[in-house]
């Protein structure tokens, strides 16, 4: 998958998780799972530890996961924070020099809605980052209207993102 893809999933993830499917998926006891979640059991097989992570974040429980985005995309929002380029295009005059910076910008509920739509209707990460360039100019850049009408903003050589609702 992709960095918005999954940081979209980590971040609907973080709300709950179960272990029981996960046990049954790998055949082994929920109780064994817990215990390699919560660190008692200090070394898992290198292969059943991944199956384990990836089995708990995709069976955690549906309804919950879509409240979650339900409240984010009506109510929320969405809070990105990243790492990346981000370059210029403005008026004659003003510097458009692409340099790296570190932005944690809350998005509102329809930046949210739009961002969540476009990763259930299977958008790629390159939509899902385009969407995201969009929010950030909008919110971040251009402070909701108040300057630069004119700005356009390139979003590039992410080096991390981080989505929560």
């Amino acid at each position: 998958m992709g960095l918005f893809t999954d940081s979209l999933e980590k971040a609907t993830a973080n709300t709950f998780q179960g272990t029981r499917a996960a046990a049954g998926t790998l055949n082994i006891s929920q109780r064994t799972v817990e215990r390699y979640l919560t660190g008692q059991i200090k070394r898992p097989r290198p292969e059943l530890a991944a199956r384990l992570t990836e089995e708990v974040r995709r069976r955690w429980q549906p309804r919950v996961r879509s409240r979650a985005r339900y409240k984010a995309a009506t109510t929320g929002g969405i809070t990105i924070e990243t790492r990346a380029r981000f370059g210029f295009t403005a008026a004659p005059g003003s510097t458009d020099d692409a340099s790296i910076r570190l932005i944690t910008q809350h998005l509102p509920p329809h930046y949210a809605a739009r961002l969540l739509d476009a990763h259930t209707a299977g958008a790629t990460d390159r939509q899902l980052q385009d969407l995201t360039a969009e929010g950030l100019q909008e919110i971040y850049f251009k402070d909701r209207g108040q300057r630069a009408p004119s700005l356009q903003v390139a979003f590039t050589d992410i080096d991390y993102i981080e989505l929560d609702f």
